[in-house]
C-alpha cells in the first residue's frame, strides 16, 4: 500500500454518505479509495460495481479493463470473508468472456482454470470441448454429475454423454445417456417432464448406438421412440409444459457434429451438448459460416450433386436453430421450409434411404418441437421401415 491520500479519503466518504444519488463510475471511483484504508468493507463493494459496469460495457477493451480490476480486486479480499470465493469466480467468469471475446484464448483458459480451482469446473470444461480436448472435459463432467445434487440434469448429462463420445468412448457414453434416459421414462411416467423431450432421448440414443455400429441397440430405441410418438399423435401430451425449444436445439445440434470439420484450439467449434444459445466467440463464429455454406448450396445445386447438398442443408438448417430456434413465436412458420427441403432433396436420392430416413427423422423431432404430432409420427414411422429395411438387408 502506497502513501494514503487523507483528504481523497475524506471525500470518497462524505460522497458516499450523501443524500444525492451517485452515478456508477462515483461509486467505484470511491470504492478504490476507500478499498485502500477499509479493504475489508469496499474491496467486496468495489468488485460489485466494477463487474456492473462491465455488464453495462459495449467496448471489449473496456470490459476487459474493468473485468481485469474486478478480478485483482477479489484476489485481495481476506481469504476468511465468506463471499470471498464466489465473488472471485463472478469476476473471473466476467473477465474470460471479456478474454475470448477478444481472441485472448491462452489467457482465457487460465482464468476458467482458476475457476475450476475454485470448484467452478463448467465453463472450463466447454472451453476444452472447444478446442476437441473431450476426454479431459468429459472428467469435468462427471465430477459435475457425481458431486453435485442427486437429481439428474439433462443439462449435465448431455454434455458428459457428448464428450465421451467425442473422445471416442461410445460405451461410456452411452451408458451416461442411459442414465438420463432412465430418469427421464421415470419422470415422463409420473408427468413430471414431457413426452417430446422423452421422444428426442430415444431418438437421439439410437442416433448414437446406430453410429458406434450397434444396429440392434439403435432399432430397439427408434422403436420405444415410435411408440411415444405414438401416443403423442393419439393423445398429445398429458401435460402443458413451457417452452422446452432448448432440449431440441441441443440434441439437434449435437447430432450433427460429426459433419463439422474437428475442433482445435486454433479452430475451435461450439461446445455441442452444452445450452448453445448463450453468446459466446465459438457460437458467433459457427453461426458466421451460414453465408459460406449457403453459397456453397447453390452451387452443389446447380452442379446437381445432391448428396453433398443433403448434407450442407442439413448444417445449414442447424445453424438455423441454434441461432433462433428457443424462440416460439412463429417457430413452425420459420423452420417448415428448411425441414421440408431437407426430405424434398432427400427423396431424390431414391438408392440412399439412409440420407432420407435422417431428413424424415429430424423433420419429426422439428415437428414434435412445434408440438404436431400426427406428422411427427408419420415421418418417424417412414424413416422407421427405411431404416429398420436397409438393417435387414445389411443383417443378411
Amino acid at each position: 500500500m502506497g502513501m494514503i491520500n487523507h483528504g481523497a479519503v475524506l471525500r470518497a466518504r462524505v460522497l458516499l454518505l450523501g443524500s444525492g444519488r451517485l452515478g456508477l463510475l462515483e461509486q467505484v471511483d470511491a470504492y478504490r479509495v476507500l478499498a485502500e484504508v477499509s479493504p475489508k468493507a469496499y474491496l467486496p463493494k468495489l468488485v460489485d460495481a466494477l463487474l456492473l459496469m462491465s455488464y453495462r460495457s459495449r467496448v471489449p477493451e473496456v470490459d476487459l479493463a474493468l473485468t481485469t480490476e474486478a478480478v485483482e480486486a477479489a484476489r485481495r479480499i481476506e481469504a476468511g470473508v465468506p463471499t470471498r470465493a464466489e465473488r472471485l469466480c463472478r469476476a473471473l467468469d466476467a473477465h474470460q468472456r471479456a478474454l475470448f471475446a477478444l481472441g485472448r484464448r491462452v489467457e482465457g483458459r487460465a482464468a476458467c482454470e482458476e475457476m475450476a480451482a475454485a470448484g467452478q469446473n463448467g465453463r472450463l470444461a466447454s472451453v476444452l470441448a472447444e478446442e476437441g480436448r473431450f476426454r479431459e472435459a468429459a472428467e469435468l463432467n462427471e465430477k459435475a454429475a457425481r458431486g453435485g445434487t442427486p437429481e439428474v440434469s439433462f443439462w449435465t448429462m448431455v454434455e458428459w454423454a457428448a464428450n465421451l463420445e467425442g473422445a471416442g468412448l461410445h460405451d461410456a457414453a452411452s451408458a451416461v445417456f442411459r442414465e438420463l434416459l432412465d430418469d427421464t421414462r421415470r419422470k415422463a411416467a409420473e408427468q413430471r417432464t414431457a413426452l417430446a423431450i422423452l421422444t428426442w432421448e430415444l431418438v437421439h440414443l439410437s442416433r448414437m448406438r446406430e453410429g458406434a455400429g450397434h444396429g440392434a441397440d439403435a432399432a430397439a430405441a427408434r422403436q420405444e421412440a415410435l411408440t411415444v410418438l405414438e401416443e403423442l399423435a393419439t393423445k398429445g401430451e398429458p401435460k402443458n409444459w413451457s417452452c422446452i425449444l432448448g432440449w431440441w436445439v441441443t440434441l439437434f445440434a449435437l447430432s450433427g457434429r460429426g459433419a463439422e470439420p474437428p475442433a482445435s484450439a486454433g479452430a475451435p467449434m461450439p461446445p455441442f451438448g452444452t445450452d448453445l444459445d448463450r453468446l459466446s466467440a465459438t457460437r458467433d463464429a459457427f453461426l458466421g459460416t451460414l453465408p459460406a455454406l449457403e453459397a456453397e448450396a447453390a452451387e452443389l445445386r446447380e452442379a446437381g450433386r445432391m448428396p453433398q447438398l443433403v448434407d450442407v442443408q442439413r448444417r445449414i438448417s442447424i445453424r438455423e436453430a441454434v441461432r433462433e430456434g428457443t424462440r416460439p413465436y412463429q417457430f413452425r412458420n420459420r423452420f417448415t421450409a428448411h425441414f421440408d427441403e431437407g426430405v424434398a432433396l432427400a427423396r431424390r436420392l431414391s438408392d440412399d434411404p439412409a440420407r432420407l430416413a435422417r431428413a424424415l427423422t429430424d423433420r419429426s423431432m422439428f415437428f414434435v418441437a412445434a408440438r404436431t404430432f400426427e406428422p411427427a409420427y408419420a415421418d418417424f414411422a417412414e424413416a422407421v421401415t427405411l431404416l429398420d429395411a436397409r438393417r435387414g438387408v445389411s443383417a443378411k
